[in-house]
C-alpha cells in the first residue's frame, strides 16, 4: 500500500493514455499465469477483483514478445526483448506495432552488474545514452519490493509488493500487489511491473 497522505507528482504522469490517470490511489494486483482468472500469461485486476489487463505472449512465450490488452481483448502495448543487450532492455511500442514511429518507452538495467534491481525507463525522445532516465524503478530486499520514482527525483509515482499468501499462490505463479498514486497513468506502471518481473526471471 502507498503511504498516508500520498499525492503523487503534482502534475499528471501520462504515457499510455490520459484515462488511465486516476484522482486517488490505484490498488492493482498483478498475478502471473493467472488461468483461473484469465487465459493470459499475466492478469492485472482492480481492489475489486475486476480484469483491468491482460498479458498475453506470442506462442506462449513472453520472452520475445508480448501484447497488454485490456478488459476487452483490445492490445494497447506491444512489448519486446531486444536481443543481444547485455542491459537487458525492452522495448515498448503502442497498439499492435513494431514500428520505431510507434516506441513509447524503453526499459533497462542502469548497470550489467547489480546486487539490487535498478531500472531505466526512457521514453521514446529520450535515448538515454549518456542523459537522465525520464523514471527509474529500485528493487527492494530480495526483490520482494520495488519502487517507481519519476527521473531522479525522490517523487513516488507507485510501490510494487511480492505477496505470499496462500489466495494469491492459487490466483497466479506470482503475485504482486501494485499501489499507483494519483495522477499517475496505471497502463503504463503495469507494463514497467510485468517488464520488471520478466527481467527479474531472466536474471534468476
Amino acid at each position: 500500500m502507498a503511504a498516508p497522505g500520498a499525492s503523487g507528482p503534482s502534475s499528471p504522469v501520462v504515457v499510455v493514455d490520459p484515462k488511465y490517470c486516476a484522482r486517488y490511489i490505484v490498488d492493482l494486483t498483478v498475478a502471473e499465469k493467472a488461468l483461473t482468472i484469465t487465459d493470459a500469461d499475466y492478469a492485472i485486476t482492480d481492489a475489486h477483483a475486476n480484469v483491468l489487463f491482460k498479458v498475453k505472449g506470442k506462442i506462449l512465450s513472453l520472452h520475445d514478445r508480448c501484447f497488454l490488452q485490456d478488459a476487452d481483448g483490445n492490445t494497447l502495448l506491444s512489448i519486446q526483448k531486444k536481443r543481444l543487450s547485455a542491459h537487458r532492455k525492452w522495448q515498448v511500442f503502442r497498439g499492435e506495432s513494431w514500428e520505431e514511429s510507434a516506441l513509447l518507452f524503453s526499459v533497462k538495467k542502469s548497470s550489467v552488474i547489480q546486487h539490487n534491481t535498478k531500472l531505466d525507463v526512457c521514453l521514446a525522445a529520450n535515448s538515454g545514452e549518456g542523459g537522465s532516465p525520464d523514471f527509474v524503478v529500485k528493487g527492494g530486499h530480495h526483490e520482494r519490493s520495488a519502487t517507481i520514482y519519476l527521473g531522479e527525483s525522490d517523487v513516488v509515482l507507485a510501490r510494487v509488493t511480492q505477496e505470499h499468501k496462500l489466495k494469491d499462490k492459487i490466483m497466479g505463479k506470482d503475485v504482486f500487489g501494485v499501489s499507483v498514486y494519483p495522477n499517475v497513468d496505471y497502463a503504463f506502471i503495469a507494463a514497467v511491473v510485468v517488464v520488471l518481473h520478466e527481467i527479474n526471471e531472466d536474471r534468476d
